[in-house]
């Protein structure tokens, strides 16, 4: 059993490590090459925003297809989609296309990833849990964090530096080949473990059960419910402060074309990952809930964010950067790891992607509203309006923090999960 979940662990990894590499190619110069494609400012958080709208669309929707044909299945269909919208991306950038074409490319990437967001977490809790894991959840999301930090590395230092080299297009390219390597990987070595699909007698009546038992163990799960309403304000914060550091630090810097640049900053964000996914275990013992750890980054997070638009000088405005992302990294999987202890194998992937709905249609509104704010005023400014913001989240977590188990969670073992994952602590509505 220990050498399943190795295996499943590995293969989590692997997963993790490709699918980042591919993906970050593009992450350091995005808000670049929408510009460069002709793209106002407030345009082109208005595209990312759209990009979150595909993810607020789809996200249950994908998740029911995970919860009832298949983890891997979901994982291969999001692969696929990426493929194809990256390629769209890259077309829509040579005809210097108009606004329209590039909201409905963005919707289509946010399809991708929500075959991934609830799928892949959900495949991994549900396969440790089957296979007798005696670790953390902390520490299994963390590696995941960890392997992803150093593929971002990678991918953002090689996506600035082949666009400084060549053109904005060639990290589009290398990334839908990159993303190709990722469906093999998938295809060979991720198998659904600790999860059989239902036998399917009424696909319509399989979803209105599926979302009604979500909703039992999502929303009308006080804590779950809690966590899951501050979402939007603290992912919709995140996208504006990670895409926004682009042209804010080249402007900063003196040098608009200076790409490579633009590349070693997301690259310190994933560094920033990395170390937040070696420590989150060791953090996470030093509170006696999770949910203190979560208020905690909340409030840090928001006095870095105002430091951050009120610097002039790029260093200081690169430490800072860091200094926000190392913080906010290690939210996730302490989150994870709360979220996931509290919700049954049967609806995981479905709560799991109405989670990152609710993120994401934090981001449909306030990347635009920040985008706009930095068209207006600039980005600095848009910084500190994103601070409040981000402020938002706090008495939603402290909601969560009064209505959660003892200790939120944290005695809680993959292993010690029953026969139908289910961690629910009685007591719980």
């Amino acid at each position: 059993m220990r050498s399943t979940a190795d295996r499943l662990l590995r293969t989590y990894l692997t997963l993790m490590v490709v699918s980042t590499a591919a993906s970050s190619m593009i992450w350091g110069i995005n808000t670049l090459f929408l510009l460069d494609a002709g793209l106002s400012v407030g345009q082109a958080f208005a595209a990312n925003a759209f990009f979150t709208l595909g993810q607020v669309l789809f996200e249950v929707p994908t998740g029911v297809v995970a919860d009832t044909v298949g983890r891997r299945a979901s994982y291969l269909l999001g692969t696929a989609t990426l493929v194809g919208s990256t390629l769209l991306y890259l077309l829509l950038w040579q005809v210097k296309a108009g606004f329209a074409p590039w909201a409905v490319a963005s919707a289509l990437l946010g399809l991708g990833f929500t075959f991934f967001s609830g799928a892949t977490e959900a495949w991994l809790v549900d396969g440790l849990a089957a296979s007798g894991y005696q670790g953390s959840l902390e520490s299994a999301f963390a590696k995941g964090q960890v392997a992803s930090g150093v593929a971002m590395v990678g991918g953002t230092v090689a996506g600035g530096v082949l666009a400084q080299s060549t053109n904005l297009g060639t990290p589009y390219l290398v990334r839908a080949v990159l993303l190709v390597l990722t469906f093999v990987v998938a295809w060979r070595a991720m198998h659904d473990v600790g999860f059989a699909p239902k036998p399917r007698v009424s696909v319509a009546a399989e979803m209105r059960d599926i979302l009604r038992s979500s909703l039992d163990h999502g929303l009308r799960n006080p804590p779950v419910r809690w966590l899951m309403l501050a979402a939007p304000f603290t992912a919709g914060v995140s996208m504006y402060g990670f895409y926004a550091a682009q042209p804010y630090l080249l402007q900063l810097y003196g040098h608009a074309d200076s790409y490579a640049v633009a590349g070693v900053s997301a690259a310190i964000v994933a560094l920033a990952q990395i170390l937040s996914g070696v420590t989150a275990p060791v953090v996470s013992r030093l509170f006696r809930s999770r949910t203190s750890v979560l208020l905690l980054i909340a409030v840090v997070t928001a006095v870095v964010l105002v430091l951050i638009g009120l610097v002039s000088s790029f260093w200081l405005a690169l430490v800072l950067l860091a200094v926000w992302a190392t913080v906010f990294a290690a939210i996730t999987p302490v989150r994870q790891a709360f979220l996931n202890s509290l919700i049954p194998s049967a609806q995981r992937a479905t709560v799991l992607s109405s989670d990152n709905l609710l993120g994401s249609a934090g981001g449909v509104v306030i990347q635009p509203a920040l985008g706009r704010a930095a068209d207006v005023w600039s980005y600095g400014q848009a910084y500190v309006v994103s601070a409040g913001i981000q402020l938002l989240a706090v008495p939603f977590i402290l909601l969560a923090r009064r209505d959660a188990p003892a200790g939120d969670g944290q005695s809680v073992r993959d292993g010690e999960l029953d026969d139908d994952g289910v961690a629910l602590v009685e007591g719980l509505g």
